[in-house]
């Protein structure tokens, strides 16, 4: 039994050795103390939802936040936070991210395009070594937190990020509908298998409040999505209904705006970092 013990600790060390082979370091005046990937097992989910509220919550809980938008081919969160028109400041130490109005930094592809909907139509080795340089020649100074907004499935730029950048964490998100909850299993078991820690699921979507009656209506039926994080033995994070209200500011650029806390079992798991 010893002998067994002894050799599960040695895999596992050499599983821990073979990903800190591909970490890449950050930027030299970067200081960032946690980084957590939103992550989707496909597109149209609302993990760049997540990863803008979630940057939100904590830079008003007084935390220093930043977010890297990962998704090159599909970036969305200059947009949400109304800053689409601005551009990064180039220096010889780096490219310095652009801060919203409550200081909140954000770097993405977006700002280093001509127009905002100029399409990035890039094989997946180059845009992985954008993300890279996202970490690589971003100056983020000091940061509690940086979130990484990343395209949907388990492809190029999610196994970059996995295999280049510490990560502490990452947050699963997933809509109500059954082939959602089987095709999120994939990133699931992708980041097990490249030994990322995996703070648990939040839900999007989950249901609808009817502005005349108050009744909670299940859109795409009861959700299944607890028992799911169950059985894959992680936390359920919590529920974000479909909100007018949020839909608006994002519309509008003004996320930072939002009042709504629906994730406050998600902001105690990040808090649980320290």
């Amino acid at each position: 039994m010893e002998q067994s013990r002894q050799k599960e600790n040695s895999n596992a060390n050499s599983k821990n050795n073979d990903k800190n082979n591909f970490l890449i370091k950050g930027n030299e005046l970067s200081d960032i103390k946690h980084v957590v990937a939103v992550i989707s097992g496909k597109g149209g989910v609302g993990k760049s939802l997540v990863t803008s509220l979630l940057g939100v919550m904590m830079k008003r809980k007084g935390y220093k936040v930043g977010i890297l938008d990962a998704d090159i081919t599909g970036p969305s969160i200059p947009k949400i936070f109304g800053v689409n028109e601005l551009r990064p400041q180039v220096f010889g130490e780096g490219i310095f991210p652009v801060e919203t109005g409550n200081d909140l930094k954000i770097m993405s592809i977006n700002f280093l395009l001509d127009s905002p909907d100029s399409p990035v139509i890039w094989r997946g080795p180059l845009i992985g070594n954008a993300v890279k340089q996202f970490w690589t020649d971003v100056v983020w100074n000091e940061l509690d937190y940086l979130f990484i907004d990343m395209p949907p499935g388990t492809g190029d730029v999610p196994l970059t990020v996995f295999q280049s950048i510490p990560l502490d964490g990452i947050v699963i998100v997933i809509s109500p509908q059954d082939l959602v909850s089987l095709i999120v299993k994939k990133s699931f078991n992708m980041a097990r298998t490249m030994n990322i820690p995996i703070l648990g699921i939040v839900e999007n979507m989950s249901y609808i409040v009817c502005p005349k009656c108050g009744e909670r209506i299940d859109v795409f039926g009861e959700s299944k999505t607890e028992k799911i994080a169950k059985e894959m033995n992680i936390p359920f994070l919590g529920r974000i209904p479909i909100d007018k209200n949020i839909a608006e500011l994002c519309d509008r650029g003004e996320i930072e705006k939002v009042n709504e806390n629906y994730l406050e079992m998600c902001i105690k798991a990040l808090e649980s970092l320290y």
